[in-house]
């Protein structure tokens, strides 16, 4: 049986939640710079959905009792802000975290690469997610021309900028082990 110091406890805590906060600041400074900077300077098909770098990563590594409401509510924030119609990115992303986490025990999840191909992966899901949704929901008529045409660009993209930002998500104790 293994005694723990209440003064280990306290560090443990602390660090915790410093991670916690981390990601919170992490999130809402990625949705930032999504929704406000990035339009600003980049074309329509070239554009990252940083977010679903966040869900691809949540779906290999993060459990489901959080994983699942936290990519549903990205989703929601993102919906909110961006203008689509409310509840798209929040389905699309619930159903990438499922997807992913229903495969994840089978892949070697550290995997940079499988990183990089989740995240191609998971923006074809999205779009097909969205197309679906919005040919049940939807009377637009122009948009699933739209969608099909910036699905490569926008997965091909994503995939691109998950392949720069690997640094930021890999662990360095974890490295070091290795």
């Amino acid at each position: 049986m293994q005694v723990f110091s209440k003064s280990s406890l306290d560090v443990r805590n602390n660090s915790f939640m410093l991670n916690k906060l981390k990601i919170a600041f992490l999130l809402i400074a990625t949705l930032t710079l999504q929704v406000t900077i990035l339009p600003r300077f980049l074309a329509d098909p070239f554009q990252p959905n940083l977010l679903i770098l966040f869900v691809v990563h949540a779906g290999l590594h993060a459990p489901v009792r959080w994983g699942g409401p936290c990519c549903f509510l990205l989703g929601l924030l993102l919906d909110s802000v961006s203008g689509l119609y409310f509840g798209l990115s929040g389905f699309s992303f619930l159903l990438i975290f499922f997807l992913l986490t229903s495969v994840a025990h089978r892949l070697y999840t550290d995997s940079r690469l499988l990183l990089v191909a989740a995240t191609f992966v998971a923006t074809f899901i999205s779009g097909l997610a969205n197309l679906l949704l919005l040919a049940i929901f939807s009377a637009a008529e122009g948009i699933y021309a739209a969608l099909l045409s910036n699905l490569l660009p926008q997965a091909l993209v994503n995939a691109f900028v998950a392949s720069l930002l690997i640094g930021f998500l890999r662990d360095p104790e974890a490295e070091a082990l290795k």
